[in-house]
This record gives structure tokens, sequence and C-alpha cells, in this order.
């Protein structure tokens, strides 16, 4: 796991010393001045990590639907080659979207230990229709100036200083393009920032895929990269140099040393992250246009928690922005009201409202935990299936098509053929509850289902001395369902949080028997009452192999537990060792300055220690914990 130090410790200044054809980003730097100038800032800044911590820790806020956002392009130009064309400002539009949805087609490229991570992750673009004033617009602003070039002061961002003025930044995605001096490809404001500068500039040379775009950076991944700042994703090596103390506070994206340039060959090792070293084909790192492919799920989850309730663009959903003026006319409205029907084991008929001035329909699905679409099209309202998998969770979406316009895709229903003839062996309701919990023999398939979007279902297992350690394998799910892990005393030593219907597993190494309960619950309040899931708990004498190399299945080696958090004058830190070893615990500021250091000796299984904050302030602190040359480390803080 990656260390988590705060993005405000300035680890970094920005580096002027690239190459004409590396990668030059200036969001990292623009973030550092403007956490130095502005308090309001940076207390802004800490608000939204703090809130996207509790999205991420609590999958009952998190929602599965495609954010639809307005954009207005500011093309800001001194010469005619900078006032980039109409069609320039498409082939940008298009591959924004196509990298935010998972839809470009060399996300295949990306090596094979890595696809597993590579994230649709629900975020879709279209031109504004109707300016902040109502009026109609194409979303392409165009502004003449005298300015021969600007730098990342965000002078393009005001008319007085020879830009354009921002358009409410809760309706649209201001993006400027325009040339930018010293080599800087653009840069982004993250959310937080003042409400008059906040949007994303491009430098015309480095945006969309024609025209003024010169390789290696004309396949517009700039904007994609920035667009990504503007959504809270830092750059994956965390911007500390070659330090590997930094982060980008997202764990599925291995530690790195620095950025990478060009396009690397696989793997690239960095920071002890062998084997497979750097994820250089990441959106967030420097290499050219054609070698950057993928989001994680893990900076999925980061973007999405701004749309959440709390969240900073959360006001973006409820903009008018891409719909024309009144509604009516040449408006091509997104399709509404999903549903599915006459589902059987094979077929299925989705539906939804009919769209004024709409002349088809595109219509796209796919089994849950795939990664294409199939896409057909239709001039009514319904769409009948046909040759589907039985016992399956499928995805469709729908797209209106006018004569003059095209809409952006609707949100993502979802639907399951039936299963085949059977049935669960047993719901075991009501078993709702930890003091309610059905008990489980061991080694034993257990066939249930999640008949509600408020059905949890908990399971009691008891392990012996002879056989302590422990796996529990939730498979064949309907949905996306989850399971948890809890000791006797109820407290959450294990979590298993895949996306779609894959196989969850969590294990656990104790050094004896005990009693521990198993939580089965959806994801979001899915619930089938037509297909089961199977629960299955073996213990074994020897551990279950933790790094991840058993067939088909996937580790969830226990983090951190730290409680209580927050702490007051003591603060506690549970975790699991596989044997006897040499560890030490670390706890430093938000700044990244260690203000304790204790060694230890590790016990296989649980281990418990406590520690004295009296003489700590209150604030945000990091606890690390290395065994031999493990890291592992948790946010906590201190509120007396």
């Amino acid at each position: 796991m990656k260390k988590i130090l705060l993005s405000i410790a300035a680890l970094a200044l920005f580096n002027q010393g690239f190459g004409q054809n590396q990668r030059i980003c200036g969001s990292h730097e623009h973030h550092l001045q403007m956490l130095q100038s502005d308090p309001q800032y940076a207390a802004e800044h800490e608000r939204i990590e703090r809130q996207i911590e509790d999205y991420t820790a609590n999958p009952q806020k998190q929602t599965r639907a495609v954010k639809t956002i307005p954009v207005v392009f500011h093309v800001v130009y001194n010469t005619a080659a900078q006032n980039v064309s109409d069609a320039q400002i498409q082939s940008q539009l298009a591959v924004m979207n196509a990298d935010f949805r998972k839809l470009n087609a060399d996300w295949a490229n990306t090596p094979a230990v890595f696809q597993g991570l590579v994230a649709d992750c629900e975020v879709q673009f279209c031109l504004a229709q109707q300016d902040p004033a109502g009026n109609a617009t194409t979303g392409i602003n165009r502004v003449s100036t005298n300015k021969t070039s600007f730098t990342t002061n965000d002078a393009v961002k005001y008319a007085a200083q020879g830009g354009a003025n921002i358009w409410d930044r809760n309706k649209y995605l201001n993006i400027w393009v325009c040339n930018l001096s010293g080599g800087v490809l653009g840069y982004a404001q993250f959310p937080g920032g003042a409400a008059a500068t906040d949007g994303v500039v491009i430098t015309y040379t480095g945006f969309g895929t024609m025209g003024t775009a010169l390789a290696p950076f004309n396949k517009g991944r700039t904007a994609t990269h920035e667009v990504g700042h503007w959504l809270n994703l830092y750059h994956i090596w965390g911007d500390d140099g070659t330090g590997c103390n930094g982060s980008d506070q997202v764990n599925d994206t291995p530690n790195q040393a620095d950025e990478n340039y060009g396009c690397p060959s696989f793997p690239q090792v960095s920071c002890a992250n062998g084997p497979n070293g750097d994820m250089y084909m990441n959106y967030m790192d420097y290499t050219d246009d054609a070698c950057m492919y993928m989001f994680t799920a893990g900076q999925k989850t980061r973007m999405s928690a701004l749309f959440a309730a709390g969240g900073a663009r959360v006001a973006l959903l409820s903009s008018p922005g891409c719909n024309a003026p009144g509604g009516g006319g040449g408006a091509c409205g997104t399709a509404t009201g999903l549903n599915a029907t006459n589902i059987t084991t094979t077929t299925a008929t989705l539906n939804w409202g009919a769209v004024a001035n709409a002349v088809s329909y595109n219509v796209q699905y796919r089994v849950v935990t795939a990664a294409n679409w199939t896409t057909t099209t239709t001039v009514t309202n319904s769409r009948n299936l046909t040759g589907l998998t039985a016992g399956t969770a499928y995805q469709y979406q729908v797209q209106t098509v006018c004569s003059g316009a095209t809409a952006a895709y609707s949100s993502i229903g979802t639907f399951n053929t039936a299963a085949v003839a059977g049935g669960c062996s047993n719901s075991y309701e009501s078993n709702n509850t930890r003091q309610t919990a059905t008990i489980a023999a061991i080694n034993t398939n257990i066939l249930s289902m999640i008949g509600s979007n408020t059905d949890k279902d908990y399971y009691k297992i008891t392990t012996t001395n002879a056989a302590p350690k422990l796996k529990v394998t939730l498979s064949t799910l309907p949905l996306d369902y989850d399971i948890r892990l809890y000791n006797a005393n109820g407290t959450q030593i294990g979590i298993s949080q895949l996306g779609g219907n894959a196989t969850e597993t969590i294990k656990y190494n104790a050094a004896a028997g005990a009693t521990y309960y198993i939580q089965v619950y959806g994801y979001n309040g899915a619930f089938s009452l037509a297909n089961c899931y199977t629960l299955n708990a073996s213990t074994s004498n020897v551990n279950w192999r933790l790094d991840g190399n058993e067939d088909n299945e996937m580790t969830n080696k226990a983090a951190l537990n730290i409680y209580p958090n927050p702490a007051h004058d003591k603060v506690a830190l549970q975790f699991y060792a596989e044997g006897n070893q040499a560890a030490t615990v670390n706890i430093y500021s938000a700044i990244g300055q260690r203000i304790l250091s204790e060694k230890y000796t590790t016990v296989e299984g649980e281990n418990n220690l406590s520690f004295d904050l009296q003489n700590l302030s209150n604030g945000i602190y990091i606890m690390e914990l290395i065994e031999n040359t493990e890291r592992k480390l948790q946010k906590f803080s201190i509120q007396k």
C-alpha cells in the first residue's frame, strides 16, 4: 500500500527542466501556489479529502449512475492558427468521452496484470446548448486577444487580462484553449478553489487529434489528464520527485518513484514495486498520448465522490447546460424511465420514455463484469434482446438521436435474466443483524439470496485450534454484492468490495480458533429475488496465501485498523501478521514530520498496540506500519 501523505505538504517544486517533447503539466505547481496563498482553499481542500474518505469507506453512500457534464470551450486566440476549428474541438470532446467511459480501444493495451483494474469512470461530456443566461449556444466561445501567450497565473480566465470570463462553474466544465508558454501543455484547478478560476487550460498544440495538435501530444490525452485533475486526481507518483513517499491517495495504483516519459516498456520497476512496476499507462502519468489509456477503479471512486451528497461538484448534475433553451424545438433530450420487462433466461425487453424530437435510439448493453458494450439501434422506445445468458446481471443505457443532434447516453439501467430451474436452498431470514446471525457449517456451500434493498445476511462461523485459518468466498453473484468479516466483538477485520458480480474473497490467518461473523450485502441496495449467491467458509491449519497467487482469488490482506478515529488522548492500532517479525510504527504530522517511532516484534495473527496522544494537538496524522520491507499507512485525526 502506498504512503498516504497529505498533499498540503510542499513535497516538491515544479521542475522546469524537461525537454521539448516531454509532457509538462502545471496543475501541481498551481495547486501548491493556491495552498500557500489562499487559506480558504487549503481548508476546503481538506474538507473535500475528508468527504472522499467517508464516501470510500461507506459503500451505501456510493452510486453508479453516469454523470453528464456540460462543457464550454473558451478559445482565446492571438493568431489564426490558435483559433482551433469546431472539428478539432469535437475531436477533443470525443476523446474525453471515450477515455472516461472506457470506450477507447487502446485500453486493451494495458498489461494483463493491470487489466482487472481498468475502470469505466461513468463520466461523460456534452457541448453546452445553453449559456448561463439561458440563451442558445454552440458551447464554443471564441475570444480574440492581443496577448501572445499565457502562463499558469490564470490570466486567461479573465476578460480584463486578455482572456475569457468563466461560465458558472456549478453548471459547466470550463476549458480554455490558448497558447501556453514555457512548454506547459495544460493545467487544471483542483476542486475547492475560487469560483472565478475553476476549470482547465490546454495549449492549442496539445488539444484534440487534428489541426494544430502536434505529436506526441496529438491524441487528446492532455485534456483527459487535466480533467482528471479537475476531478481531483493527483499525479500517479505523488509529486515527491524520487522519494517514494508521495501518494495519489488511491490504493490500487502502485507506488512509483517519479514520472515516466515517452512510451516505456513493461515493466518499469521503481520504489520496490516489482514485479509489475509502475502503472505508466495511467492517464495521470507523464507518458506520450499514445501510451496512456486507463483509469483505475480506485481513481473512479475518488472522482465519483465529487458527485455524491456533499461532493464538491455535485451541483453539475442538475445543470441544464446540455439541454437547448426551453426544452423544445431542436432539443434532443436524454432518455429517462429505463426499465426491463418480459425477462426470461435468455431474453428481455428494454423500455424507456419517448423523447421529443427523437428519430432513433442507440441502445448498448453488456454483462455487468464485461469490458465492452454491444450496441444496437431502434426507432421506437423499446428494444427486444435475445441470446442472453441465464442467471446473469446486465447493464444497459440509451442514447437519443435527433435530426440535428445526439444526446448524451442515459444513466445505466440493470436487470437480471431468470435463473435456470431450481433455487436457493434456504433464504435464512431473518438474519439481518449480528445478533440473529445464522450458524454456518465449515467447508459447506450456502445458497441464499439478498431479497430486498435493505436485506443484509449475517452468518456465524467458529474455527478450531486445529484449523484456525479462515477463508470466506462469495460467488455466483447475480449483482454487485460485497462481504465483511467481523471478530466476536463485532469489530470489522476484513472486507471485499469488488465491482460487478466478481467473486469476493477474504482471508484471515489467525493463530487460534475463534468465532467470526460474516455479512453479505448488496452494494447500493442491490438485490435479486430470482438468483442466489453462494457463500463458503473454509478453514485450514496452514496460512492461506496472501500474495495473490492462488488461482481465481482476490486477496484482502487486512489493513490497519485505527480506533477510535477521531481519537482523543489515546489511539489503538490493530493489525494482522503472518508470524513473528520485527516491525516499526511511525506517526507523522500532516506535513510529513515524524513525531513518534516505536519498534515491536509481531505475533502471528492479531496484534494490538496503544499510543498516548496527550501531547499532540488536534489535526490529521498518518500512522505507518513497517514489517520487513512492507509498508501500510492509514490516516487518523485527533479531536480533543
